[in-house]
């Protein structure tokens, strides 16, 4: 019998769990040891690697390696992505105006008040 094959994205969830319920920053051979041993490094380095390029942990150096934490505010994590998509494209302004056109009068109106108060307090 074979073993149970991961479905897509699962081990990336799995991963992000462990370092969600860590205490402090792990590096790869960490998360792999709480996980599963048997995964081979490489495997759960590249799944980190891509949580960091999604902005869905954080990293900072710890010897030779990096030490990875998630990032558990979900606003901060959607924020960051929205970033990487304007970024991407060259027409912002085009981008900024789609994005409000397909706003709800809600959010509209929350993204006025944001941007009303940065305004008056200069930042």
């Amino acid at each position: 019998m074979q073993p149970e094959r991961r479905r897509r994205g699962d081990l990336a969830q799995q991963i992000f769990d462990v370092l969600a319920d860590a205490d402090a920053p792990m590096t790869a051979a960490e998360v792999r040891e709480a996980l599963d041993p048997t995964l081979a490094y490489n495997t759960v380095l590249t799944v980190l690697t891509r949580l960091h390029e999604k902005g869905e942990v954080s990293r900072q150096q710890a010897g030779r390696a990096y030490a990875y934490r998630a990032v558990t505010d979900r606003a901060a994590v959607t924020a960051w992505r929205m970033q990487q998509l304007l970024d991407a494209d060259d027409d912002r302004a085009g981008v900024l105006t789609r994005f409000h056109g397909s706003l709800s009068a809600e959010d509209a109106a929350v993204l006025a008040e944001l941007i009303a108060t940065e305004r008056r307090d200069g930042s």
